[in-house]
């Protein structure tokens, strides 16, 4: 089992920064990747950023080239740099973690971006 807390959502305006990040407790050494999801209201749940255990990332084309997602091995911990934020990146930010028993999920941070 593979436990997942998130932290570092809030308000912020447009154009300003958040950094999210995503404790990983329990069986983390069977993690092979992790990833963000978000879930803005009466839209469905998408992918923002991966992260595998090599290191590779891939990013939603909305996203990219402003939010980061990086891995410390060592805390366990998972984090999403987001910049240049814009009201459309208002959602709950969720972490997932996967290994070969399935996917692990957190509880959500929410991130509300003001105009």
């Amino acid at each position: 089992q593979v436990q997942l807390v998130e932290s570092g959502g809030g308000l912020v305006q447009a154009g300003g920064s958040l950094r999210l990040s995503c404790v990983a407790s329990g069986s983390t050494s069977s993690i092979n990747a992790f990833g963000w999801y978000r879930q803005a209201p009466g839209k469905q749940r998408q992918l923002v950023a991966g992260i595998s255990g090599l290191g590779w990332t891939n990013y939603a084309d909305s996203v990219k080239g402003r939010f980061t997602v990086t891995r410390d091995n060592a805390k366990n911990t998972l984090y999403l740099q987001m910049n240049s934020l814009k009201p459309e990146d208002t959602a709950v930010y969720y972490c997932v973690a996967l290994n070969a028993f399935g996917s692990y999920w957190g509880q959500g941070t929410q991130v509300t971006v003001s105009s």
